[in-house]
Protein backbone atom coordinates (compact mmCIF):
# COMPACT_ATOMS: atom_id res chain seq x y z
CA UNK A 1 0.00 0.00 0.00
CA UNK A 2 1.46 3.77 -1.06
CA UNK A 3 0.65 6.41 1.63
CA UNK A 4 0.03 4.09 4.03
CA UNK A 5 1.17 6.26 6.96
CA UNK A 6 -1.43 9.39 5.56
CA UNK A 7 -4.43 10.04 7.56
CA UNK A 8 -6.85 7.60 4.99
CA UNK A 9 -4.17 5.52 3.89
CA UNK A 10 -3.28 4.59 8.15
CA UNK A 11 -7.06 3.46 8.44
CA UNK A 12 -7.18 1.16 5.35
CA UNK A 13 -3.77 -0.31 6.32
CA UNK A 14 -5.31 -0.78 10.09
CA UNK A 15 -8.62 -2.41 8.82
CA UNK A 16 -7.07 -4.76 6.15
CA UNK A 17 -4.43 -6.07 8.91
CA UNK A 18 -7.31 -6.33 11.68
CA UNK A 19 -8.95 -8.54 8.59
CA UNK A 20 -5.89 -10.63 8.59
CA UNK A 21 -4.32 -9.33 5.43
CA UNK A 22 -0.89 -9.19 5.35
CA UNK A 23 0.03 -5.31 4.32
CA UNK A 24 3.41 -3.67 3.30
CA UNK A 25 3.37 0.36 3.44
CA UNK A 26 5.23 2.31 1.10
CA UNK A 27 5.19 6.12 2.37
CA UNK A 28 7.67 9.17 2.12
CA UNK A 29 6.72 10.75 5.40
CA UNK A 30 5.82 13.87 3.80
CA UNK A 31 2.67 14.06 5.26
CA UNK A 32 2.10 10.85 6.99
CA UNK A 33 3.59 9.65 10.48
CA UNK A 34 5.60 6.59 10.64
CA UNK A 35 3.74 5.99 14.07
CA UNK A 36 0.35 5.40 11.96
CA UNK A 37 1.85 2.07 11.49
CA UNK A 38 4.00 0.51 14.18
CA UNK A 39 4.08 -2.94 13.48
CA UNK A 40 4.05 -3.25 9.83
CA UNK A 41 6.51 -3.00 7.21
CA UNK A 42 7.10 -0.43 5.51
CA UNK A 43 9.37 1.14 3.49
CA UNK A 44 10.50 5.46 3.36
CA UNK A 45 9.78 5.73 -0.79
CA UNK A 46 9.74 8.74 -3.14
CA UNK A 47 7.67 7.10 -5.64
CA UNK A 48 8.46 9.60 -8.45
CA UNK A 49 12.12 9.02 -8.20
CA UNK A 50 13.94 7.16 -10.70
CA UNK A 51 15.27 4.56 -8.36
CA UNK A 52 11.96 3.69 -7.29
CA UNK A 53 10.83 1.00 -9.79
CA UNK A 54 13.93 -1.25 -8.51
CA UNK A 55 13.20 -1.25 -4.99
CA UNK A 56 9.23 -1.60 -5.79
CA UNK A 57 10.21 -4.56 -7.49
CA UNK A 58 12.70 -5.78 -4.58
CA UNK A 59 9.50 -5.15 -2.01
CA UNK A 60 6.62 -7.03 -4.30
CA UNK A 61 8.96 -10.05 -4.95
CA UNK A 62 10.41 -10.46 -1.09
CA UNK A 63 6.54 -9.98 0.37
CA UNK A 64 5.00 -11.78 -2.31
CA UNK A 65 2.56 -8.81 -3.29
CA UNK A 66 -0.67 -9.85 -5.18
CA UNK A 67 -2.30 -6.20 -5.05
CA UNK A 68 -1.68 -2.55 -4.33
CA UNK A 69 -4.05 -0.03 -2.81
CA UNK A 70 -2.49 3.26 -4.47
CA UNK A 71 -3.15 6.64 -1.97
CA UNK A 72 0.50 8.37 -2.17
CA UNK A 73 -0.29 11.75 -4.20
CA UNK A 74 0.35 15.37 -3.19
CA UNK A 75 -3.41 16.84 -2.33
CA UNK A 76 -3.67 20.27 -1.94
CA UNK A 77 -5.84 22.06 -4.74
CA UNK A 78 -4.53 25.75 -4.13
CA UNK A 79 -1.08 24.56 -4.09
CA UNK A 80 -1.29 22.58 -7.51
CA UNK A 81 -2.25 25.82 -9.03
CA UNK A 82 0.89 27.37 -7.75
CA UNK A 83 2.71 24.21 -8.62
CA UNK A 84 1.46 22.19 -11.86
CA UNK A 85 4.98 20.78 -12.92
CA UNK A 86 5.30 19.35 -9.00
CA UNK A 87 1.76 17.84 -9.07
CA UNK A 88 2.30 16.17 -12.57
CA UNK A 89 5.94 15.58 -11.71
CA UNK A 90 4.71 13.73 -8.27
CA UNK A 91 1.36 12.30 -9.09
CA UNK A 92 1.97 11.13 -12.53
CA UNK A 93 5.47 10.41 -12.43
CA UNK A 94 4.85 7.75 -9.31
CA UNK A 95 2.05 6.08 -10.26
CA UNK A 96 3.90 5.57 -13.87
CA UNK A 97 6.79 4.03 -11.78
CA UNK A 98 4.62 2.22 -9.78
CA UNK A 99 2.59 0.18 -12.60
CA UNK A 100 6.05 -0.60 -14.23
CA UNK A 101 6.90 -2.43 -11.14
CA UNK A 102 3.60 -4.22 -11.03
CA UNK A 103 3.66 -4.98 -14.35
CA UNK A 104 7.77 -6.18 -13.89
CA UNK A 105 6.87 -8.41 -11.22
CA UNK A 106 3.44 -10.06 -12.05
CA UNK A 107 1.65 -7.92 -10.16
CA UNK A 108 -2.34 -7.15 -11.56
CA UNK A 109 -4.44 -5.99 -8.83
CA UNK A 110 -4.90 -2.61 -8.66
CA UNK A 111 -7.18 -0.24 -6.64
CA UNK A 112 -6.34 3.39 -7.10
CA UNK A 113 -7.53 6.76 -4.75
CA UNK A 114 -9.17 8.85 -7.30
CA UNK A 115 -10.95 11.73 -6.08
CA UNK A 116 -14.42 14.05 -6.91
CA UNK A 117 -12.23 16.79 -8.46
CA UNK A 118 -11.75 14.81 -11.66
CA UNK A 119 -15.63 16.00 -11.87
CA UNK A 120 -14.66 19.90 -11.72
CA UNK A 121 -17.49 21.48 -11.60
CA UNK A 122 -20.45 19.61 -13.03
CA UNK A 123 -23.71 21.69 -13.75
CA UNK A 124 -25.81 18.41 -11.59
CA UNK A 125 -26.71 18.48 -7.91
CA UNK A 126 -25.95 14.88 -7.85
CA UNK A 127 -22.91 13.68 -9.37
CA UNK A 128 -22.93 9.72 -10.91
CA UNK A 129 -19.87 8.29 -12.99
CA UNK A 130 -21.39 8.69 -16.05
CA UNK A 131 -21.07 12.47 -15.82
CA UNK A 132 -18.08 13.64 -17.84
CA UNK A 133 -14.82 14.66 -16.26
CA UNK A 134 -14.08 17.82 -16.77
CA UNK A 135 -11.46 18.43 -13.71
CA UNK A 136 -10.64 22.69 -12.66
CA UNK A 137 -6.98 22.16 -11.38
CA UNK A 138 -3.58 20.54 -11.64
CA UNK A 139 -4.54 18.00 -8.46
CA UNK A 140 -7.79 17.01 -10.38
CA UNK A 141 -6.70 16.63 -13.72
CA UNK A 142 -3.67 13.79 -12.10
CA UNK A 143 -6.24 12.01 -10.90
CA UNK A 144 -8.17 11.87 -13.75
CA UNK A 145 -5.08 11.27 -15.59
CA UNK A 146 -3.98 8.06 -13.17
CA UNK A 147 -7.32 6.74 -13.95
CA UNK A 148 -6.47 6.91 -17.72
CA UNK A 149 -3.24 5.53 -16.67
CA UNK A 150 -4.62 2.25 -15.17
CA UNK A 151 -7.14 1.80 -17.56
CA UNK A 152 -4.14 1.66 -20.75
CA UNK A 153 -2.50 -0.56 -18.19
CA UNK A 154 -5.32 -2.85 -18.25
CA UNK A 155 -4.82 -2.76 -22.11
CA UNK A 156 -1.55 -3.15 -22.37
CA UNK A 157 -0.86 -5.81 -20.21
CA UNK A 158 -3.84 -7.30 -18.24
CA UNK A 159 -4.20 -5.40 -14.97
CA UNK A 160 -7.31 -5.31 -13.18
CA UNK A 161 -8.18 -2.12 -11.65
CA UNK A 162 -10.49 -0.07 -9.72
CA UNK A 163 -10.09 3.89 -9.47
CA UNK A 164 -12.72 4.87 -6.49
CA UNK A 165 -13.71 9.04 -6.45
CA UNK A 166 -13.98 10.04 -2.76
CA UNK A 167 -16.35 12.86 -2.13
CA UNK A 168 -15.41 14.91 1.39
CA UNK A 169 -13.82 12.50 3.90
CA UNK A 170 -13.59 13.25 7.18
CA UNK A 171 -13.49 11.67 10.90
CA UNK A 172 -11.38 9.37 12.51
CA UNK A 173 -11.52 5.48 13.16
CA UNK A 174 -9.06 5.83 16.00
CA UNK A 175 -7.42 8.62 17.87
CA UNK A 176 -4.00 7.93 17.03
CA UNK A 177 -4.67 7.90 12.96
CA UNK A 178 -6.61 11.53 13.24
CA UNK A 179 -6.32 13.76 10.38
CA UNK A 180 -3.14 16.38 11.35
CA UNK A 181 -3.61 18.32 8.45
CA UNK A 182 -5.84 21.38 8.02
CA UNK A 183 -6.96 21.39 4.72
CA UNK A 184 -10.07 20.65 5.52
CA UNK A 185 -13.73 22.26 6.63
CA UNK A 186 -13.72 20.46 10.12
CA UNK A 187 -9.93 20.20 11.13
CA UNK A 188 -9.70 23.94 10.05
CA UNK A 189 -12.40 24.93 12.03
CA UNK A 190 -10.79 22.66 14.71
CA UNK A 191 -7.98 24.71 14.21
CA UNK A 192 -8.99 27.88 14.19
CA UNK A 193 -11.62 27.44 17.99
CA UNK A 194 -7.82 26.28 19.37
CA UNK A 195 -5.87 29.14 17.83
CA UNK A 196 -9.14 31.48 19.28
CA UNK A 197 -9.93 32.97 16.04
CA UNK A 198 -12.75 32.97 13.90
CA UNK A 199 -13.40 30.39 11.37
CA UNK A 200 -14.32 31.51 7.52
CA UNK A 201 -17.27 30.44 5.93
CA UNK A 202 -16.37 30.93 1.70
CA UNK A 203 -19.51 32.55 0.27
CA UNK A 204 -23.28 32.34 2.29
CA UNK A 205 -25.34 33.70 -1.15
CA UNK A 206 -25.06 30.37 -2.85
CA UNK A 207 -28.88 29.19 -4.25
CA UNK A 208 -28.66 26.97 -1.31
CA UNK A 209 -31.84 26.69 1.94
CA UNK A 210 -28.83 28.34 3.92
CA UNK A 211 -26.73 30.22 1.24
CA UNK A 212 -23.80 27.97 1.93
CA UNK A 213 -22.31 25.28 -0.39
CA UNK A 214 -23.54 21.58 0.43
CA UNK A 215 -20.97 18.59 0.19
CA UNK A 216 -21.05 14.89 0.61
CA UNK A 217 -18.98 14.28 4.05
CA UNK A 218 -18.10 10.90 3.95
CA UNK A 219 -16.87 9.34 7.12
CA UNK A 220 -12.97 7.72 7.00
CA UNK A 221 -13.39 4.54 8.50
CA UNK A 222 -16.51 4.31 5.49
CA UNK A 223 -14.17 4.81 3.39
CA UNK A 224 -11.31 2.43 4.14
CA UNK A 225 -14.03 -0.42 3.80
CA UNK A 226 -14.63 0.81 0.78
CA UNK A 227 -11.03 -0.05 -0.10
CA UNK A 228 -11.50 -3.44 1.51
CA UNK A 229 -15.07 -3.93 -0.84
CA UNK A 230 -12.82 -2.75 -4.14
CA UNK A 231 -9.68 -5.38 -3.36
CA UNK A 232 -12.49 -7.91 -2.69
CA UNK A 233 -14.43 -6.79 -5.71
CA UNK A 234 -10.88 -7.47 -7.91
CA UNK A 235 -11.39 -11.33 -7.16
CA UNK A 236 -14.67 -11.36 -9.20
CA UNK A 237 -14.95 -12.93 -12.26
CA UNK A 238 -16.96 -10.34 -13.14
CA UNK A 239 -16.38 -6.87 -13.64
CA UNK A 240 -18.91 -4.09 -14.76
CA UNK A 241 -17.29 -1.27 -13.60
CA UNK A 242 -13.89 0.18 -12.87
CA UNK A 243 -15.25 3.39 -11.28
CA UNK A 244 -17.02 4.81 -8.23
CA UNK A 245 -17.81 7.01 -6.45
CA UNK A 246 -17.50 7.00 -2.41
CA UNK A 247 -19.99 9.44 -0.65
CA UNK A 248 -23.09 8.87 1.32
CA UNK A 249 -25.59 9.91 -0.87
CA UNK A 250 -26.87 12.88 1.10
CA UNK A 251 -25.01 16.38 1.71
CA UNK A 252 -24.44 19.17 4.20
CA UNK A 253 -24.21 22.63 4.31
CA UNK A 254 -21.09 24.23 5.51
CA UNK A 255 -23.47 26.31 8.21
CA UNK A 256 -24.72 22.62 9.27
CA UNK A 257 -21.57 21.23 9.60
CA UNK A 258 -20.81 24.56 11.70
CA UNK A 259 -23.88 24.13 14.10
CA UNK A 260 -22.68 20.18 14.69
CA UNK A 261 -19.65 21.40 15.48
CA UNK A 262 -20.97 23.63 17.96
CA UNK A 263 -23.15 20.83 19.32
CA UNK A 264 -19.87 18.22 19.80
CA UNK A 265 -17.45 20.71 21.13
CA UNK A 266 -19.87 23.12 23.14
CA UNK A 267 -18.30 26.10 21.78
CA UNK A 268 -20.83 28.85 20.90
CA UNK A 269 -18.32 30.17 18.74
CA UNK A 270 -18.48 32.88 15.49
CA UNK A 271 -17.69 32.72 12.04
CA UNK A 272 -16.50 34.86 9.16
CA UNK A 273 -18.80 35.05 6.26
CA UNK A 274 -16.60 36.04 3.47
CA UNK A 275 -16.67 35.97 -0.30
CA UNK A 276 -17.10 32.65 -2.40
CA UNK A 277 -14.10 31.10 -3.75
CA UNK A 278 -13.68 30.84 -7.36
CA UNK A 279 -14.54 27.07 -8.78
CA UNK A 280 -16.98 26.48 -5.52
CA UNK A 281 -20.33 24.48 -7.14
CA UNK A 282 -22.93 25.58 -4.76
CA UNK A 283 -24.18 21.12 -4.23
CA UNK A 284 -21.84 18.20 -4.88
CA UNK A 285 -23.32 15.47 -4.04
CA UNK A 286 -22.05 11.78 -4.55
CA UNK A 287 -24.73 9.38 -6.62
CA UNK A 288 -23.59 6.04 -4.64
CA UNK A 289 -26.20 3.63 -6.51
CA UNK A 290 -23.75 1.97 -7.97
CA UNK A 291 -21.26 1.42 -5.23
CA UNK A 292 -24.39 0.44 -3.65
CA UNK A 293 -25.24 -2.33 -6.07
CA UNK A 294 -22.03 -3.56 -7.20
CA UNK A 295 -19.92 -3.78 -4.43
CA UNK A 296 -22.78 -3.96 -1.74
CA UNK A 297 -21.20 -1.19 -0.10
CA UNK A 298 -22.70 1.80 1.68
CA UNK A 299 -21.59 4.48 4.41
CA UNK A 300 -22.99 3.94 7.80
CA UNK A 301 -21.88 7.10 9.90
CA UNK A 302 -23.58 10.28 9.68
CA UNK A 303 -22.38 13.93 10.22
CA UNK A 304 -22.50 13.62 13.86
CA UNK A 305 -20.61 10.77 14.13
CA UNK A 306 -17.57 12.27 11.64
CA UNK A 307 -17.54 15.12 13.80
CA UNK A 308 -17.57 13.54 17.13
CA UNK A 309 -15.02 11.49 16.05
CA UNK A 310 -12.58 13.57 14.74
CA UNK A 311 -13.32 15.73 17.90
CA UNK A 312 -12.06 13.05 20.03
CA UNK A 313 -8.95 12.31 18.09
CA UNK A 314 -7.63 15.71 18.75
CA UNK A 315 -8.57 15.80 22.50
Amino acid sequence: MTGGAGYIGSHVARILSQNGTFVVVVDNLSTGLDSRVLGLPSLNLELSDASAVAALEQLMREHKITSVVHLAALKQVGESVEKPEEYFSKNLGGQANLLTAMKNTGVKKFVFSSSAASYGVPDVDLVSEGETPAPINPYGQTKLIGEWMAQNAQTAWGLSHVSLRYFNVAGAGWPDLADTQKLNLIPIVFAALKASTKPKVFGSDYPTPDGSCIRDYVHVMDLAKAHVAALDYLNQESRPHSVFNVGTGSGSSVLEVMDQIKKTTGIDFEYDLVPRRAGDPPRLIADVSRINKVMNWESENSLVEIVESAWKALN
